[in-house]
């Protein structure tokens, strides 16, 4: 690869980086919006559909920046398994991580099987 080729390749993921930016500003402008209008029953594709998108970009955004899904994952996990060792209050009062857990391992099962 010539020098010319590396000064392309990194103007190229600097301006995808910067879009993923502008991306994951406008779908958090965008939940922020609809959250404001009240989670009524229509709005949840809306919601599911811009959280499905800030997750994505996020995963992008990563591996742009050098780090890899699994490293990502991987520290999802920590988070989720810090979470239920402290007892955070969105564990103690609902449970989510617990259940986010369980459908993560759940997941992984299928993917292994």
């Amino acid at each position: 690869m010539g020098l010319v080729d590396k000064n392309i390749d990194i103007t190229r993921n600097i301006k995808v980086i910067e879009w993923l930016k502008c991306e994951l500003l406008t779908d958090v402008a965008n939940l922020f919006r609809n959250l404001a209008n009240g989670a009524r029953e229509e709005l949840h594709e809306v919601i599911a559909e811009t959280l499905s998108n800030i997750i994505l970009i996020c995963y992008l955004l990563g591996r742009r920046l050098g780090i890899s899904y699994n490293a990502i994952e991987m520290k999802i996990g920590n988070k989720i398994r810090l979470g239920l060792v402290e007892s955070h209050e969105v564990e103690k009062h609902y449970g989510d991580l617990t259940e986010l857990a369980r459908h993560l391992n759940s997941s992984r099962a299928k993917k292994q099987g």
